[in-house]
Formats: structure tokens, C-alpha cells, sequence
């Protein structure tokens, strides 16, 4: 004879656990497409309308459309009344100058004048966000060039994979090695202008890049023949750096 199964009593159900929620929670997916529609504007292309968004992000235009409208509301995006193209709002600003004293940076921007002035170069300091180095201060920082570049197609990107941090990925042993013996990275970033970069790292006390410092200039300003006077300058002003931009526990010991 077959015994059903008896339902749990009240009382032992109630004391029971709820299930544990399964996927992203509620409202998740309507903010990772909220950040990538601001993500949009990362390359400081011409103003985009809903249509270009939804095109680019592969979304319904209704959609895009909803997503700028509650950005714009939140001061996150603004719109031209005339073509209806949005660029980014006041909301962005705000919080950019923000992070941008939270981090210190303004005190960099002497030093980095300072070197440039010396050593004839455009100077720049970069930090890692991901698998992209974007340009965080210095005179690099212009809105037709951008401000973030693959990491491992420029100097400072370089630079920033030699010196990783736990669990960030890193370049190959072997380049990475070859940075790191030489301390720096040097690129021919626009042969076709005679163009290079050197950077160097802005090392914390684990031996991490939190920054690299970077110089660019005609290839002959930059050539072989001048590292071995310019290097000196440029790490020094990565040293100073460090002790601006870092907190006294996260810093380097001093250099005997």
C-alpha cells in the first residue's frame, strides 16, 4: 500500500528558509542599459539622437528613446531643442570635478606643467578602467582626441598591464618583463606624424601602477639618443606623484 507524502505542518513550513533569489535583481537590467547608454559618449563622437543610441546599443527605439528621457531628467544627459540630439548633462560634470579633487588630481596638474615645461613635451596621467587606460589629467587631455585608449595599444596602457594589481590581467611574461627591466614604455604612437610616448608607472607601495605618467613629442625630442636625460626628469615627477596622489600608508618608502 502507497503512502502519500504528508504536506509539512504549518507551523515547520513558516520556520522554513524562503528560497534563495535566483538572477540580477529587480530593476537591474533597465540600469546596466541606463550606463550603457552613457557609456555611449566615451568616444567623443558627434551628439547622438535616440536612433543613433538604439543602433548602437541594439535596442528598440522606443527603448533608447525612454532610457535618454529618464537620464535627461536626472540631469545625467541634455538635449539640443533644435536636433533633438543629446550630449551629456550638468549631472556628469558635477560628479566628474568631484572625483576629480577626491582623487587629488589637481594637485598633479603643477608637476605635470612643470615637466612639460622642462622636457618640451605634452604631458599626461593616465589610470586603468578596465581594459581601457583613460587620460585623467595633463595636457593630453583634449575633447577631439577622447580620453581612453585600449591598454595595450598605447604606452601608458603598457605600462599600467606591467604593474597590475591582484587579479588584474596583465601582458605577456615575456613583454611584461621586458617593461619592467626597462621601467618604462616607449611607443611610436603616430609614425605617420613622427610621434612618440614614453610612460612610466606611478607604483604604490605593492608594486602596483595606479597611474601612468606619460610625455609625447616630435620623434626626434623623443629619440634614443635623449631617454637617458629625459627618463631621470620624468621619474622623478612620477616619484612626486605619488606622494601627491596617494595616502601616506599606500605610498613607496623613500628612496635612500
Amino acid at each position: 500500500m502507497t503512502t502519500q507524502a504528508q504536506p509539512a505542518p504549518a507551523s515547520l513550513s513558516a520556520s522554513l528558509p524562503a528560497p534563495a533569489p535566483t538572477g540580477p535583481p529587480a530593476g537591474a537590467q533597465a540600469v546596466r542599459r541606463a550606463l550603457d547608454v552613457l557609456h555611449c559618449f566615451h568616444d567623443n563622437g558627434p551628439d547622438p539622437t535616440a536612433s543613433d543610441l538604439a543602433r548602437r546599443l541594439g535596442l528598440s527605439t522606443s527603448t533608447a528613446h525612454r532610457l535618454a528621457r529618464t537620464l535627461l531628467a536626472a540631469g545625467f544627459l541634455e538635449q539640443d531643442a533644435r536636433t533633438a540630439r543629446y550630449r551629456l548633462g550638468p549631472a556628469v560634470t558635477e560628479l566628474g570635478r568631484l572625483s576629480y579633487h577626491q582623487r587629488g588630481l589637481h594637485l598633479a596638474a603643477p608637476e605635470l606643467r612643470d615637466l612639460a615645461e622642462r622636457t618640451g613635451t605634452t604631458t599626461s596621467l593616465a589610470l586603468r578602467s578596465g581594459a581601457h587606460a583613460v587620460i585623467v589629467a595633463g595636457d593630453a587631455v583634449t575633447p577631439k582626441a577622447g580620453l581612453r585608449r585600449p591598454l595595450r595599444s598605447t604606452a601608458p596602457g603598457k605600462v599600467l598591464l606591467a604593474w597590475p594589481g591582484d587579479g588584474e590581467p596583465g601582458l605577456p611574461d615575456g613583454e611584461s618583463a621586458l617593461v619592467r627591466d626597462r621601467g618604462h614604455a616607449l611607443d611610436d604612437d603616430d609614425p605617420c606624424q613622427g610621434v612618440r610616448t614614453l610612460a612610466v608607472p606611478v607604483l604604490d607601495r605593492s608594486g602596483r601602477a595606479r597611474f601612468a605618467l606619460a610625455v609625447r613629442a616630435a620623434s626626434p625630442a623623443l629619440s634614443d639618443a635623449r631617454l637617458d636625460r629625459l627618463l631621470p626628469q620624468v621619474r622623478a615627477c612620477a616619484r612626486a606623484l605619488e606622494v601627491l596622489l596617494l595616502p601616506p600608508g599606500e605610498r613607496r618608502a623613500p628612496q635612500a
